[in-house]
């Protein structure tokens, strides 16, 4: 415990463990909100008890967080304006963590009791929205919503608008498939009540509730992940700014690239310097949507790219770097990886080599920030276990039986739960946050549709409904509450 805390004050204590009993409980809500979508056809097709169905689970979701590489993590992460990334210790970032997570919680309470299988990834995704254009109007931006990273919100928002397409389709076809090739009439029919199928059958519903839920735990449980690390740096940056793991020749190699990466800026730069502080302070805005390239970008970026390499030249380890510096230079970091993948993607370095060997120096850059401890990977997929045992019955029967007009077969529920699988460790591959209710439950409206069974227009209309108004609804919650969480630190 004392590794954890840091030997930090009583009252940062206490507002760390309020902050982490939020970002838990949001994994919690995502449990018995999105998680039950995983175990809704082994427990509506009888394939295995509903205790026994949420543990195994639970425990596969447990695995794929601990196997997870971390990339959606930091994908949700680089969707919040970089100015309160880099100070999410500051009153600001406090108030960003807390209404993200309380906006999430809000809605996703809300859909659940209604039974509605609605997003808990687009819920985040809209409160970072809130968030970045509240704190663009109360910072006095020129260019309102400058602080939200646009380009990435529009490629997660496709990831989330194909993936139910996608898995409506290939659902559908999967299921006419197997119909074609696999001629067991007991496949096709409807579970009979409280009573299992035949072993086969359970061994592959069981199998595909098995995948599902490893997928869930990459995907999803990332999320939460990258909020209760954006909550740790915050609070007690000396002990998590930087990542403990990496080996002295990893390091070495580090500082060897930030030399050559300097010769290259350098150039660019025509020997133009600037202050810490004027750096960083250019490096921000750069990095914002209207943020332009230009001399003085190019002198920032010299500089902070000297900050790095003579803080992290001649140490064995990150953990040798002083840990009242270590915010310090996480900030420096980020701040130059993210630029660099700027500059790249505008074309900015006209020497393709230059930009190759940058490209890889920002992502080597990377990784001595986008890390995440054990011990939040376990917390995470703890709470997402119990989450799911405690309400996974209403989103079960919605699946089940208030999609389509006849109940769901076990080939429906298996064509649905195979596609889900492929579809999410594919957006995980891209380091992109899809959602699997919507593509779960999409599938599932595939099925019927491919089998003629019909759908049932009034669950239909409430869902798509509830996606509608999901990202606008969360997009006013983020922003309210991140206004008001301002006003009340104002107070402390």
């Amino acid at each position: 415990m004392a590794h954890v805390i840091g030997g930090a004050s009583a009252a940062t204590v206490a507002f760390l463990f309020l902050a982490l009993a939020l970002a838990l409980g949001f994994e919690f809500v995502n449990g018995f909100h999105d998680t039950a979508n995983a175990v809704a056809t082994v427990i509506y097709t009888n394939a295995l008890p509903p205790w026994v169905a949420v543990v195994w689970s639970g425990m596969w979701n447990l695995i794929g967080v601990l196997l997870s590489t971390g990339a959606v993590a930091f994908g949700i992460v680089a969707l919040l304006p970089v100015e309160l990334v880099i100070n999410v210790g500051s009153s600001s970032g406090f108030a960003m963590v807390f209404s993200l997570l309380i906006s999430a919680m809000i809605w996703n309470i809300g859909t659940w009791y209604f039974g509605l299988p609605a997003s808990s990834t687009h819920t985040l995704i809209g409160s970072i929205v809130g968030v970045g254009l509240a704190n663009s109007l109360i910072s006095g931006s020129h260019t309102f919503g400058d602080g939200v990273n646009w380009a990435k919100v529009q490629d997660t928002l496709a990831a989330l608008i194909f993936s139910p397409i996608i898995g409506f389709v290939l659902a559908g076809v999967l299921l006419l498939l197997m119909k074609l090739l696999i001629r067991v009439p007991e496949l096709y029919r409807e579970p009979p009540k409280g009573k299992p199928p035949s072993l086969w059958i359970r061994a592959l519903l069981v199998l595909t509730c098995t995948g599902v839920s490893f997928a869930h735990g990459s995907n999803d449980g990332q999320k939460g992940m990258g909020l209760i690390m954006l909550i740790l740096i915050g609070i007690i940056p000396s002990v998590y700014a930087l990542n403990p793991a990496l080996s002295q020749t990893q390091l070495s190699a580090i500082v060897a690239a930030s030399r050559s990466a300097s010769l290259i800026i350098d150039r660019t730069a025509k020997g133009a310097t600037a202050t810490a502080a004027q750096a960083s302070a250019t490096l921000n805005a750069f990095l914002k949507t209207s943020g332009k390239l230009n001399d003085a970008t190019w002198a920032a970026l010299a500089a902070s790219n000297h900050e790095i390499t003579s803080a992290l030249s001649g140490r064995a380890s990150l953990a040798q770097v002083a840990p009242a510096d270590r915010g310090t230079i996480r900030s420096d970091i980020y701040q130059v990886s993210a630029s660099i993948a700027k500059v790249n993607k505008l074309k900015g370095f006209p020497n393709p080599a230059d930009a190759k060997a940058l490209d890889a120096y920002h992502k080597q850059l990377d990784t001595t920030t986008n890390y995440i401890p054990v011990w939040v990977k376990v917390a995470v997929a703890i709470c997402l276990g119990f989450g799911t045992m405690v309400g996974w019955k209403r989103i079960v029967i919605t699946v089940g039986e208030r999609i389509g007009k006849t109940h769901m077969s076990y080939a429906q529920g298996a064509s649905a739960e195979i596609v889900a699988y492929g579809t999410i460790q594919a957006a995980s591959q891209w380091g992109l946050p899809v959602s699997t209710t919507h593509v779960l439950s999409s599938g599932v409206a595939g099925t019927m549709f491919a089998n003629r069974s019909g759908l049932q227009s009034s669950t239909v209309r409430n869902i798509l409904l509830a996606w509608v108004l999901t990202l606008p609804v969360c997009v006013f919650l983020g922003s309210f509450l991140f206004a008001l969480g301002l006003r009340l630190l104002s107070f402390l």
